[in-house]
């Protein structure tokens, strides 16, 4: 419908228009759920993301291969996300090159990219591990800590938030060895739609835009203590 209703005052508004083709193309969010109910500001794009895995093998005492260092790595990349509230970003460091305003409440959206590492000496003892429990677990960490744990709500930095994800894999999962997560901002501002007559800033702000300007790309790694396992 409101294809058509563009397309319609085009051809209406301009006599020297013959044609008009307007094209719409949808990316629809799904709402996130915890215990079987839908969050009331907190979405996500569902089987979005890509898993992915490595396994490094290295000999300890070449050319031996009796001692082997085994390294594997696994994660998922591309899940983006997105909350309408609960975030703000003020009182940041200014000087002559800052251009982003103070956000009291802000849309906080991103496309997560999480990766844990396992490491040790015995390939048998990490073939066993619960891979596929541990990246639900990963998943659900990283979108429970972004919707639900309060320490990653509204004065919470973007840094504070992955660490929380970071620390509470590190928690459920005694087999990680270490997390890595990176966090580019993908910003949603109001629509000044002032010249038409509309209210759409501040407390008025209904319509937002992606920006594509510049923006932080933040990453992190959270590791355990050395355990002097080499």
């Amino acid at each position: 419908v409101f294809a058509s209703e563009v397309a319609a005052f085009m051809i209406g508004k301009y006599a020297h228009v013959t044609t008009c083709q307007v094209k719409i193309i949808t990316k629809p969010w799904e709402r996130m759920k915890f215990e079987s109910k839908g969050h009331p500001h907190s979405f996500y794009r569902e089987g979005k993301e890509t898993r992915w895995t490595e396994a490094i093998i290295t000999k300890v005492n070449p050319p031996s291969a009796d001692q082997r260092k085994v390294t594997i790595n696994s994660g998922f990349y591309d899940l983006e996300v997105l909350k309408t509230t609960n975030s703000a970003f003020t009182d940041f460091w200014r000087d002559e090159l800052a251009t982003l305003p103070d956000m009291p409440d802000r849309i906080l959206s991103t496309k997560v990219l999480c990766q844990w590492k396992f490491i040790d000496t015995c390939l048998g003892k990490l073939q066993k591990l619960p891979f596929d429990a541990i990246f639900a677990g990963a998943k659900r960490n990283t979108l429970d800590a972004f919707a639900n744990d309060p320490r990653a709500w509204v004065h919470a930095s973007v840094q504070t938030t992955m660490y929380i994800m970071a620390d509470r894999i590190l928690n459920d999962f005694a087999a990680v060895d270490d997390v890595y997560y990176a966090l580019p901002n993908i910003h949603y501002f109001p629509f000044d739609l002032s010249p038409f007559g509309l209210k759409n800033l501040q407390a008025d702000a209904e319509v937002y835009m992606p920006i594509a300007d510049p923006s932080g790309y933040i990453t992190a790694t959270v590791s355990r203590p050395n355990k002097g396992k080499f």
